[in-house]
């Protein structure tokens, strides 16, 4: 059976989108590790949401669509779980947990999806996936190292919460894809808003630590507001509502593996033969569900859609 083209072409669109996805979000960790020194974990993701949220509001209109706001449940639900939980919890993570780590545990994400799918939207796992889970859980513990954990344990059970709370949000965002006509752009936007409202309360209640607006935290804050935030989040929805939720969930690891390797090379983060062989595991969870080999064959399918005709007559 084959796709159509509209199919191929999302398919190819969506390949496209984890590409960029990855290195956005992968390299964002070593600039929100490196950022703390600058300002406090609250106010910078209070600070990067208002400030995505603002890009958003304002390519509404430049878009053509309306400010009027989409069904309130989603937008309240997938702000709260996925802005406010799921970067609320990963920066604060991030004050003690070494960031290729902690992107890491954001990262049992994927796992919690597979697992609400199945009790909320009737995705029942195949045992391809049942395999991969169990391989990538079992990378991910050699990554975690729980047994070296060295006082560290909030900081990796804030990460793990971050996952928890980003896998909620993306099965309330597929249920909201499936049951109604939702505009990508005015649900990410809305759902921007109430998670920096949401954060913005907290790091004003929590604020101890002046600010340095130094040139490194302006260019951190307009990466996270601009790319991060506002376009990573447009192409996650995407990627979300184009491929299968397991699918885009799991195949969504290559992000952290990248982290460890960004963490490696800037932060000094090397990893041990215990969280190298994890992230080799990681990798083999990913071909064996079947991900890598869906991304070669939208690729092969992209390249051959651009490359030129042949001359000549039939």
């Amino acid at each position: 059976m084959s796709n159509s083209p509209c199919d191929a072409k999302a398919i190819r669109l969506a390949v496209l989108a984890l590409m960029v996805l990855a290195l956005i979000w992968s390299y964002n960790w070593i600039l929100m590790k490196s950022v703390l020194r600058y300002v406090g974990a609250l106010d910078f993701t209070a600070l990067r949401c208002a400030f995505g949220a603002l890009v958003l509001m304002v390519m509404l209109p430049l878009t053509g669509r309306s400010l009027k706001p989409p069904p309130w449940r989603p937008v309240l639900w997938i702000g709260l779980l996925q802005t406010a939980g799921m970067g609320g919890l990963g920066q604060l993570a991030l004050v003690a947990g070494g960031a290729g780590k902690t992107a890491v545990l954001v990262y049992t994400m994927p796992f919690w999806v597979i697992l609400l799918a199945a009790l909320f939207l009737n995705e029942k796992p195949r045992l391809p996936q049942y395999a991969a889970v169990l391989i990538a859980a079992f990378g991910l513990l050699l990554v975690i190292q729980p047994w070296e954990w060295h006082g560290t344990l909030l900081s990796s059970l804030l990460a793990v919460g971050s996952g928890l709370a980003w896998a909620g949000g993306t099965i309330v965002a597929k249920r909201a894809f499936r049951h109604q006509s939702v505009d990508l752009l005015s649900l990410l936007a809305w759902q921007m808003v109430v998670g920096a409202i949401v954060l913005s309360t907290l790091a004003l209640a929590t604020h101890k630590t002046e600010i340095v607006w130094s040139p490194t935290m302006l260019l951190v804050l307009g990466y996270n507001a601009v790319l991060s935030t506002a376009l990573a989040w447009a192409l996650w929805l995407f990627i979300l509502r184009t491929l299968p939720t397991g699918v885009a969930g799991l195949s969504s690891l290559i992000i952290p593996v990248m982290s460890v390797l960004w963490a490696w090379w800037l932060l000094g983060e090397r990893p041990d033969l215990a969280e190298g062989s994890g992230i080799a595991l990681i990798l083999l969870a990913l071909a064996l569900l079947g991900g890598l080999g869906s991304l070669r064959t939208a690729l092969r399918r992209f390249f051959d859609s651009h490359r030129p005709p042949a001359s000549g007559h039939r």
